[in-house]
């Protein structure tokens, strides 16, 4: 079993990596080479800008290189809890940011001719108890109201015709998603960018930067260089001079386990519409096809920070779960385990602008995979003057209370929606 993630493992190798010596001057330094960084860098570079890429380890290497490989509209909270909260403009605004992401993501993938298995098959959420389907219809009723006419409502029959379980008791099908493989589609935009001139430095890990009168002076392992301005594309990053940042993002670990490949007949068995799958509990779980007919199940299977030891854990926790869903797969193999960070603010909703002059696009909570593409062209726009481009400009972004960059608490998150799934 590999322990590194199959978007990586089966990922074309990146052969834009720069070799030589850092430039002395750019207009833009981005840190950071997963895909807000590089689809800022793409951006800035179609419009005119010197532009470098500093990446600490490989392209893609962390959250956009280990994640579920989930690209679809909807905001990581409920709707109509948004809706309730923040008040329907604003969250017609944040569903209607997460629709124009995918469409970003299309429009990228065709306009460069990534060879990245893209398909538009949409995202079915299923309710995992009697209560969740109750939710997801009001839900549904009002996205078709509000914003979504293009959303659907299964009962348990139509859902079990789609997902070959006994678990769920209906689901709510957004059509506005599509499938890729993530490695293959970052390392094609790592070479889009490239191509435009940016200059990728991989294994060129950011320790500080120093404010100047043009500017600011960057500090890496391999040296310095001047910037006009910096862009942190960092997500759930534990290294460098981050500490504000890390007082705003709690790095969670999602886990993920990938099936040896299956027979065309069990596909057609359990998963023939070939959608992305999500749980409506808590602690709940995704799941998707692969291109080469891998079953993908990932989850927070334990609520803890990814490394060997617990990716292994979760594995175990994750394949009884895949398991006790779907019967048929009791004797299949697991090919892949792995863990990454995902990086969540309080409330789940991005954070993106300045601070201390520096600008930032982060905190994409579990939707990142579209959100982070689409957020690194608009950041582009934001860093040439128009900063109304940015749709979460608006939101504050106190620090978590108690909380300085070491996630001491999350074994007590975890037992609290755990809690909250017994009750729910």
């Amino acid at each position: 079993m590999h322990s590194e993630s199959y978007w990586l493992d089966t990922a074309p190798v990146f052969l834009g990596t720069q070799e030589g010596a850092l430039p002395e001057q750019v207009d833009v330094a981005i840190v950071g080479g997963g895909f807000t960084g590089l689809s800022a860098a793409r951006a800035l570079a179609l419009k005119g800008a010197s532009v470098v890429v500093l990446e600490g380890g490989r392209v893609i290497g962390e959250a956009s290189g280990r994640n579920g490989g989930q690209c679809n509209t909807g905001v990581a909270q409920d709707y109509a809890a948004l809706s309730a909260s923040l008040g329907a403009d604003k969250a017609r605004a944040y569903y209607q940011a997460y629709e124009n992401a995918v469409q970003t993501v299309v429009a990228l993938v065709e306009d460069e001719q990534i060879a990245c298995d893209l398909k538009r098959n949409g995202k079915l959420k299923l309710a995992a108890k009697p209560l969740h389907y109750e939710g997801l219809a009001r839900t549904c009723e009002l996205i078709r109201r509000e914003v979504d006419a293009d959303v659907e409502l299964l009962t348990a029959e139509q859902t079990r015709a789609e997902v070959n379980s006994s678990q769920f008791h209906g689901g709510l099908l957004q059509r506005n998603g599509v499938q890729m493989h993530v490695g293959s589609f970052g390392v094609g935009l790592a070479e889009a960018a490239a191509r435009y001139g940016a200059l990728i430095y991989e294994n060129t890990a950011v320790s500080d930067w120093q404010a100047n009168a043009n500017g600011y002076r960057v500090n890496t392992t391999k040296g310095s260089l001047q910037a006009g301005q910096v862009l942190l594309a960092t997500g759930a990053c534990q290294h460098g001079d981050l500490r504000w940042y890390r007082r705003r993002i709690v790095p969670v670990g999602s886990f993920v386990i990938a099936t040896e490949v299956l027979p065309p007949s069990l596909i057609e068995q359990l998963l023939p519409g070939r959608r992305a799958y999500v749980t409506s509990r808590m602690i709940g779980n995704y799941f998707r096809l692969t291109p080469d007919n891998r079953l993908l199940f990932g989850g927070r299977a334990r609520f803890a920070m990814s490394d060997s030891v617990n990716d292994a854990k979760s594995g175990k926790v994750l394949q009884a779960a895949m398991v006790q869903m779907f019967p048929q797969l009791a004797n299949v193999k697991i090919d892949y385990c792995w863990g990454g960070l995902v990086d969540m603010t309080s409330d789940r909703l991005p954070r993106a602008g300045q601070h201390g002059g520096i600008y930032h696009s982060m905190g994409y909570s579990g939707h990142g995979v579209q959100m982070s593409v689409h957020m690194g062209q608009v950041m582009a726009d934001v860093m040439a003057g128009n900063v109304e481009a940015n749709p979460w400009r608006e939101l504050e972004w106190p620090a978590i209370p108690g909380h300085f960059g070491k996630p001491w608490f999350l074994p007590f998150v975890g037992a609290y929606y755990r809690f909250q799934d017994y009750l729910h």
